[in-house]
């Protein structure tokens, strides 16, 4: 377990009252070693993705120290798609998969099965019409396969989103092991707060308009410092 209290402190910029109260509610996920707190770093991003916690350069640091993945080189290769209307999550999930250049050591029927079993388990819609289907761990085995895919739904689903907006975006996500899993959605839930790429996303802008905005937002963060 690599957070203990004050580190959840500094990343929220609360105060250790407001996390015990959590800890306490069972809000936050957490567990009690030697009579003391600890927080799994890929729970508590988990966490943060799913409760549409607002992120700060701060919280993005919560990736793990050195973070090669680039975003947009992974959505070039996943690709950006339209997917005809769907009735449910699971139909639009399967949708997309028949869309998608898959890893050809696993099925299509078993990358819907992990997608399915992490809906399940709560939601991947982070608000503003947005979510990101992923299994909980990684699934790909060679890095050249890892990839991000953006699906433009028909009409928007309802995905369980706790600002009850219904999704019009997929990003559906691939990863190769738990590091770059975390990093990947860590970005992905700070990129998904920007207005202009919302907005963006909510016009069906084409991919080659994407890429590039993605591209910049990359090389801001790491002027910035923001992102290592």
């Amino acid at each position: 377990m690599e957070l203990k209290i004050k580190d959840i402190v500094n990343l929220f910029q609360v105060s250790e009252k407001t996390i015990y109260r959590w800890i306490k509610d069972q809000k936050i996920p957490c567990y009690r070693i030697n009579h003391q707190y600890r927080f799994n770093r890929a729970e508590i991003n988990e966490w943060i993705l799913s409760n549409k916690i607002e992120l700060s350069p701060s919280l993005i640091n919560l990736a793990a120290s050195q973070s090669s993945e680039v975003l947009f080189k992974l959505i070039e290769k996943g690709g950006i798609l339209p997917l005809d209307t769907a009735e449910n999550v699971k139909d639009v999930l399967k949708i997309a998969l028949e869309k998608i250049n898959t890893p050809r050591n696993l099925s299509k029927e078993e990358i819907l099965d992990a997608l399915l079993s992490r809906e399940e388990l709560m939601p991947t819609a982070i608000g503003n019409g947005i979510a990101i289907p992923h299994p909980r761990t990684p699934i790909v085995t060679d890095v050249n396969n890892a990839s991000i895919s953006i699906c433009y739904l028909a009409k928007p689903l309802e995905f369980g989103a706790l600002d009850k907006q219904p999704v019009h975006t997929l990003f559906i996500l691939f990863t190769s092991s738990p590091k770059m899993h975390l990093n990947v959605l860590s970005k992905l839930s700070y990129l998904c707060q920007d207005i202009t790429f919302l907005e963006m996303l909510k016009k069906q802008i084409k991919k080659e308009e994407i890429l590039d905005y993605v591209r910049l937002r990359e090389l801001d963060w790491q002027k910035k410092g923001n992102l290592i």
